[in-house]
C-alpha cells in the first residue's frame, strides 16, 4: 500500500451523528461507545495523514425543508427529516471537532443520500489526485458506509473498510454488516491494521475479518 495513492474518506462525522445533543447521536452512541470509533478514527486520520495519504470528509446536507428529495421520503431518509437533521448550516451538520478537517483535507460538497460518490465530485477528486486505494470509515456501518464501500468497488478502486471506525443503529447490524457484507466488497480491517500496512510497519493485517494476525 503506498500512501500516496490512498485517501481516508471519512463518512457523515458530523454533530448530529457524533456529539451528544445531535438529531440522530442516541440512536449510534451505543455502538459508538462498544467499538471507540471516534477515538479510533480521529486517531487513523491523523497518522494516516502524516504518513502522507489524502484525507476526504463526506458529510450530508441539505437545505432547510428538504427539498432535494422526494416529499414522502422512505426508510433512512425519512428518519432524517423527521428528525431535522443535517440542515445546511446549523451546528448538527457540522463536522465534529474530534475529526475537524486539517488544512490539507478536502471535504466533499453535494452528498444528498448514501452512496458518498453518487451525487458528489468525490470520485473525480481521487482520480485527479491518482487515488487507488480507498480506506472508508463513518456512519452507518450498514448504510451509506455500505453503499459507498460498494460503489468504491464496482468503480475500481482497492477498498478498505475501517471495521472499529464505523457505527451503526444497534450491535446487532453493524456486526452483521462486517461479518457477511463487507468481505464480499472490501478489505475489512482495524486502523491500526490499515496503520500497519500503510507504513510498512507491525503485523500483516488479517482481511477476511478485519482483524490483525500475528
Amino acid at each position: 500500500m503506498d500512501a500516496a495513492t490512498t485517501a481516508v474518506v471519512l463518512i457523515e462525522y458530523q454533530n448530529d451523528f457524533v456529539t451528544p445533543g445531535g438529531a440522530l447521536h442516541d440512536a449510534v452512541a451505543g455502538v459508538m461507545a462498544s467499538t471507540g470509533m471516534l477515538a479510533n478514527t480521529a486517531a487513523t486520520a491523523s497518522r494516516a495523514r502524516a504518513a502522507g495519504a489524502v484525507i476526504v470528509h463526506c458529510p450530508i446536507e441539505f437545505a432547510a425543508g428538504y427539498g432535494e428529495i422526494s416529499s414522502h421520503p422512505y426508510g433512512i431518509l425519512a428518519g432524517v427529516v423527521a428528525s431535522n437533521a443535517f440542515v445546511k448550516g446549523s451546528w448538527g451538520a457540522r463536522i465534529a471537532d474530534e475529526v475537524a478537517p486539517a488544512a490539507a483535507d478536502i471535504i466533499t460538497e453535494g452528498k444528498r443520500g448514501l452512496d458518498a460518490f453518487a451525487s458528489t465530485n468525490l470520485d473525480f477528486i481521487l482520480r485527479s489526485k491518482g487515488i487507488r486505494t480507498v480506506a472508508l470509515g463513518g456512519f452507518l456501518t450498514n448504510c451509506c458506509v455500505e453503499s459507498t464501500m460498494r460503489s468504491a468497488y464496482e468503480r475500481g478502486y482497492d477498498v478498505i473498510t475501517l471495521t472499529d471506525c464505523v457505527a451503526a443503529t444497534s450491535a446487532a447490524e453493524h456486526e452483521n454488516a462486517i461479518t457477511f457484507d463487507y468481505p464480499m466488497f472490501s478489505r475489512p480491517m482495524t486502523g491500526e491494521g490499515f496503520i500497519a500496512a500503510l507504513t510498512g510497519t507491525g503485523p500483516v493485517p488479517d482481511s477476511s475479518r478485519g482483524y490483525t494476525a500475528g
